[in-house]
């Protein structure tokens, strides 16, 4: 393997997997943040919304940011406001701060979230690209699979406090490794056209692009019913079905394993078939699944080996979604991959919070909410593939000075 690629992987792994760690590691820790700050379950759910809603909507700075400064100066810059906001949620007094530190935290970590896909996108195009996308996502697997587990571990043996101070020390790791290993991938040459005007212009340019959309809202409506599980699925297990904290990391870490696993054969499977037919076979096998279990719960079937397998299976498929439409929709877009890897995210991480906030209102302690989240999203993903990809897109315009 060569190892540029490897290295490659392994820091902008890192460096993405920065915000969900941030997520993943403090949601078995949720009821007891909500018993010591004396907190409801929404108030608790509103740290995780101010998170996402700031990953998303600072992409949008941070996209141009890194077409226009190059990539390392808007990481440097968002991995130490990042360790900030994660010190003052483990100093936050009560959960009012804690939402207020969560949101600085997040927009902190949106850095880490847009540009990695962008550098993707200098280095790559095409199979390479997805091959590049899938070993990061390959690193990226560590935080849904080891963070659940190491915050239920920190909240049996301590304080949910330490968790945001293990999260602080990540932070600083991947600076480190910016500073040691990570090259710039847009030189100075390269950013002499991009300014506020030409960000402003592109975000136009991608807005009239119905083919980006189409690929972007598929990836979005997929991460959304993934969304829809993380936000509710510590209350669900834990509190409904009574899993302790370390069974429901497992639980968790099955599921985040089974997308992982199946992403992993994105490059070989878009060599052989071509993206546009891996996002439809992915679509495909996420929702099949997801719609079987909501009719289940729908039917008075309350059972977690179901909601355990089926689950496990759509979100196995969802691999084969989330990368590959995001390598897609950047393909045309390389000399504004900055800016269009974080309109992007915006609109991604946007679409989970607003679904997650309309699945708010209906929580009941049961599953079915969760559940029907899930399957809606997925169900969305799919008829979106089948409208977006049914041909082939126009060539995009090009950016005028």
């Amino acid at each position: 393997m060569n190892s540029s690629l490897l290295r490659n992987a392994l820091i902008l792994g890192l460096l993405s997997a920065l915000g969900p760690f941030a997520i993943d590691m403090y949601l078995p820790a949720l009821p007891a943040i909500g018993v010591d700050l004396h907190a409801s379950t929404r108030e608790v759910q509103l740290s995780l919304m101010a998170f996402f809603l700031a990953i998303g909507i600072c992409q949008l700075v941070y996209g141009p940011l890194a077409d226009m400064y190059g990539r390392k100066p808007p990481l440097y810059f968002g991995l130490g406001l990042f360790a900030l906001g994660s010190i003052g949620c483990s100093l936050a007094p009560n959960i009012e701060s804690l939402i207020v530190f969560r949101l600085i935290e997040g927009v902190g970590a949106c850095a880490g979230m847009v540009i990695p896909r962008a550098i993707v996108r200098d280095l790559h195009t095409g199979p390479e690209a997805t091959r590049l996308m899938s070993m990061l996502m390959l690193v990226f697997s560590v935080s849904p699979i080891l963070a659940p587990l190491a915050g239920s571990v920190i909240v049996s043996f301590t304080s949910w406090r330490v968790i945001f101070w293990a999260v602080t020390g990540t932070a600083l790791l991947g600076i480190a490794l910016m500073v040691l290993w990570l090259h710039e991938t847009r030189p100075a040459h390269e950013r002499a056209g991009s300014s506020l005007a030409s960000a402003m212009a592109g975000y136009g340019l991608l807005l009239r692009d119905r083919h980006f959309l189409g690929l972007t809202f598929i990836g979005a409506f997929g991460m959304a019913g993934f969304f829809s599980y993380l936000a509710n699925s510590s209350f669900v297990l834990i509190e409904h079905y009574g899993l302790t904290p370390a069974q429901y990391s497992g639980f968790f870490a099955a599921n985040a394993a089974s997308f992982i696993g199946v992403s992993q054969f994105n490059g070989h499977l878009s060599e052989k078939f071509g993206l546009p037919r891996v996002i439809r076979i992915g679509v495909l096998g996420a929702c099949v699944p997801a719609v079987a279990l909501f009719a289940a719960f729908a039917a008075g079937v309350d059972s977690l080996p179901l909601l355990a397998v089926l689950v496990f299976v759509s979100f196995g498929f969802l691999g084969l979604v989330v990368p590959t439409t995001s390598v897609l929709a950047l393909d045309e877009h390389g000399e504004i991959a900055g800016t269009a890897s974080a309109l992007l995210g915006t609109l991604q991480m946007v679409t989970g919070a607003v679904v997650m906030a309309c699945i708010a209102p209906f929580l009941d302690g049961s599953a079915m909410p969760m559940v029907t989240g899930i399957a809606a999203c997925m169900v969305t993903a799919f008829v979106l593939a089948q409208l977006t990809l049914k041909r082939a897109p126009q060539p995009p315009a090009r950016l005028t000075a």
